[in-house]
């Protein structure tokens, strides 16, 4: 209990130092759009997968359950 107090005080210290970093940056993280598409790409394609496994699972499951 005795370390809280320090323990929030060097959390806000450190919260207010990056956001004071980050005004001083405003344009440090920007994601190009060709990163998202490259992404939305992937995960449909991943859902896309997915789905005609269970899919596939679930239409021959009886004959699948004899192996």
């Amino acid at each position: 209990m005795k370390y809280t107090a320090f323990r929030s005080y060097r959390a806000a210290r450190w919260l207010a130092t990056r956001m004071e970093e980050a005004s001083r940056q405003p344009d440090r993280g920007d994601i190009s759009i060709t990163t998202v598409i490259i992404w939305v790409a992937a995960v449909g394609g991943a859902l896309a997968i997915a789905g005609t496994i269970a899919v596939v699972i679930a239409k021959y499951n009886l004959s699948l359950s004899g192996i």
